[in-house]
């Protein structure tokens, strides 16, 4: 994205839209609060204080365009009015005006030190912001210090003029979100009372977090301090909390708010993240994902994992992040685990070009240019308009939306611009500056300026970067191939997907037929005492020398053929790539390597091919039956009963068994039936006046059904023939 570029939005805004707050990017005209329809919530980012104009101040500095700078600091100080009767968002005035004065004042600031230009200046933005923040502070007039969501700058909260002050909830993101730009004002101005109820805000929510999972809600009771919204994420509604915290111990030096991010940070790691995904738990109960999508607020997330030093799973979560942009062109508002469009709405969010900025410069690896050069493209193809950028109203359709939030100036053309520029290109040294949640430049000077308030002390975790703020060049020296190494483990970006599998949910990632890669939402598989018991199977060989001495311990399937009560069973398969051997495949059960796609669209594939039976191999090397529970394979959320094949499920080290066998002597006769039912359990037990015939099957006088194939080495192998008879490597993109 080149300066001329950026430079071509900036005066699209100054002729079409100034002084409007935002620039209507299909109408080419200036979207006023009053004069357009109302768009509910989403206009309390508007507060007739020209919002595009004061958000996007230093990114020109930053893009090195210090004239324009200059005159866009002159028209902020004669033109903006900051007592207009309005209710607006605290949250968002916070981080958008606040933080766009706060940002815009340091760098006219630097500039002036310098004697090269804004010698006229005397800190008008300082003193505009000190305005703004003491029209914020009406807000945290509650019980409990919790802000009020809304207020109106001219009359505050409980005037009866300000038509708010009726609300009783905020959303925990919403007042964990105030204390970078609050304590920034308190140390840049002398008035330490923006920061002390900002820190005080912090407390409640640390204080009300769930002591049992160390995780916070959604949404909060701000008079009796109670949840509203328990579930626990860290995308929508929570993510500049954790984001602050972290942020908050660089920028002010205060152990306290790393430790509680250490805290928290342990949480997530344990319960929400399930690399490469990320999905909200109940706080109470953080074993049970809540749902089965994600909003695109998350994507900030592996950018923060970068602050703290921890780059595989940021790597892993971002890869994912990509594969979805790659079948969708952008993120969708939500999307399911599967990839699939749950919000179609795109609102052009910076989310995810921050986090590839933040890989980029922890790794450098060119592979995070490429993806910052499909941000831009993208945006180029599918979202420039005559007049600006245009929010994507559904990603489906490719339709706008009249409609450039002041964001996409002020953190989209940031980052891009950043994550192509070499530090000797720009103005200002970049490591000196903490990025806001809006991308505002605040100095880590700051810490140094006055002695921090007091806060609560909190209970330290100990790793390696517990109490540290890594540096990226000793902890992740340029290395392009550490991060490559990370993208390849997981099988994300080259060869193939994996499974996801936690001690509470299953994941599937499997590719489709374009290149992308989806992740969905199996099933839980944690045992309870109130769950329904997993019954367990085995498969029993027993053609010479076995004779059904070797039994080994399977895990059955929730769809399917139901084995316990028929020993000839059924169930849903689709194989994940094309079967190049079906015809040797036709009679026989098949051997399955797990992973790459669901167990139905194996089985649905393999039924396909004329398969009878399959038994599918656990992908993870050294599982066995012995110290992991039984669990029962699922569908894919949709009808199953076209699959009639019996499945069965072997860990890694039971399938070793049975691949040995199969090397050793080419052919072997097994059983697929339950463990009580298995051959010599006990007299009644045997298949009287059966016949077992290989690859077939017929009913005896018992009306049993028992199934009974021979397995040959060669049946493993789909894949192409150049490629290693290993079973546990033979499944990929084209094999079983």
């Amino acid at each position: 994205m080149s300066v001329s570029f950026a430079l071509t939005e900036s005066s699209l805004l100054q002729k079409n839209a100034y002084p409007a707050d935002e620039l209507m990017p299909l109408s080419c005209r200036g979207r006023v609060r009053g004069q357009e329809p109302n768009r509910g919530d989403i206009d309390e980012s508007l507060g007739k204080f020209s919002l595009t104009l004061i958000d996007t101040l230093d990114t020109l500095v930053v893009l090195n365009k210090l004239d324009e700078f200059e005159d866009a600091v002159r028209k902020a100080v004669s033109d903006v009015r900051l007592d207009n009767d309005v209710v607006v968002s605290v949250f968002e005035t916070n981080i958008r005006v606040l933080g766009g004065l706060l940002g815009a004042h340091v760098m006219a600031d630097l500039l002036r030190q310098r004697g090269e230009r804004m010698q006229w200046y005397q800190d008008e933005l300082l003193h505009m912001a000190k305005e703004l923040g003491h029209r914020l502070l009406p807000a945290f007039n509650t019980s409990s210090g919790l802000p009020y969501p809304k207020v109106n700058l001219r009359y505050g909260v409980l005037n009866p003029l300000s038509r708010t002050g009726t609300e009783s909830d905020t959303c925990t993101a919403c007042a964990g979100t105030m204390i970078l730009e609050f304590a920034a004002l308190s140390r840049l101005s002398g008035e330490s009372v923006f920061e002390e109820n900002a820190r005080k805000a912090l407390d409640v929510l640390w204080e009300r977090r769930q002591r049992g999972s160390d995780l916070v809600g959604t949404v909060i009771n701000i008079h009796n301090e109670e949840w509203v919204r328990r579930d626990s994420g860290v995308g929508a509604g929570i993510d500049s909390y954790y984001e602050y915290l972290m942020k908050a111990y660089i920028l002010l030096g205060d152990n306290v708010f790393l430790d509680r991010f250490n805290v928290h940070y342990s949480a997530i790691m344990k319960y929400i993240s399930q690399p490469p995904l990320l999905l909200n738990v109940h706080m109470h109960n953080p074993t049970v994902s809540v749902r089965s999508w994600m909003d695109s607020l998350l994507a900030f997330f592996p950018g923060l994992q970068v602050l703290r030093g921890d780059l595989k799973p940021a790597i892993e979560t971002h890869e994912m992040l990509y594969q979805v942009t790659k079948q969708h062109k952008f993120l969708p508002e939500a999307f399911t685990t599967e990839f699939r469009v749950h919000w179609g709405q795109h609102l052009l969010r910076p989310e995810f070009a921050e986090s590839t900025y933040y890989l980029y410069k922890a790794t450098g690896d060119p592979y995070y240019l490429r993806v910052g050069q499909s941000i831009v493209e993208k945006l180029n193809a599918y979202a420039r308009v005559p007049c600006g950028f245009a929010a994507v109203q559904d990603v489906r359709t490719g339709i706008h939306e009249d409609r450039m939030d002041s964001f996409f100036l002020a953190e989209m053309f940031k980052y891009l611009y950043l994550l192509f520029s070499e530090k000797s290109q720009l103005p200002i040294d970049i490591d000196e500056y903490i990025f806001t949640t809006e991308a505002h430049l605040l100095p880590v000077s700051l810490s140094t300026t006055k002695p921090s308030c007091q806060g609560n002390n909190t209970v330290r975790a100990e790793d390696l970067f517990s109490h540290s703020c890594p540096s990226m060049e000793t902890l992740f020296p340029n290395n392009p191939s550490f991060a490559k190494t990370i993208r390849d483990e997981k099988v994300l970006s080259t060869i193939k997907c994996e499974w996801v599998m936690t001690k509470y949910d299953a994941h599937i990632c499997f590719q489709d037929q374009k290149g992308v890669y989806h992740v969905k939402l199996v099933a839980e598989i944690k045992q309870t005492p109130e769950e329904e018991e997993v019954v367990p199977h085995v498969v029993q060989l027993i053609s010479p020398p076995f004779l059904g001495r070797t039994v080994l311990t399977a895990g059955p399937a929730k769809f399917g053929m139901d084995l316990t009560k028929r020993e000839h069973g059924a169930s849903p398969y689709t194989a994940c790539g094309e079967i190049v051997n079906a015809q040797e495949l036709r009679g026989q059960i098949a051997l399955a390597l797990r992973g790459d796609c669901m167990f139905a669209a194996k089985a649905r594939r393999l039924q396909e091919a004329g398969a009878v039976g399959v038994i599918f191999i656990d992908h993870h090397e050294g599982s066995n039956s012995e110290e992991t529970p039984l669990f029962q394979m699922v569908g894919d959320g949709y009808a199953t009963d076209d699959i009639r094949l019996p499945l069965v499920f072997l860990f890694s080290r039971e399938g070793a068994v049975l691949t040995a066998a199969l090397e050793e002597h080419q052919n072997v006769d097994v059983l697929l039936l339950p463990k009580e039912r298995q051959l010599g359990h006990g007299e009644d037990q045997r298949p009287a006046h059966s016949s077992l015939l290989v690859g077939s099957s017929l009913v005896g006088k018992d009306q049993s059904w028992f199934l009974c194939a021979c397995l040959h080495l060669s049946h493993l192998n789909s894949a192409p023939a150049q490629k290693s008879l290993n079973p546990f490597t033979l499944l990929d993109d084209n094999g079983v």
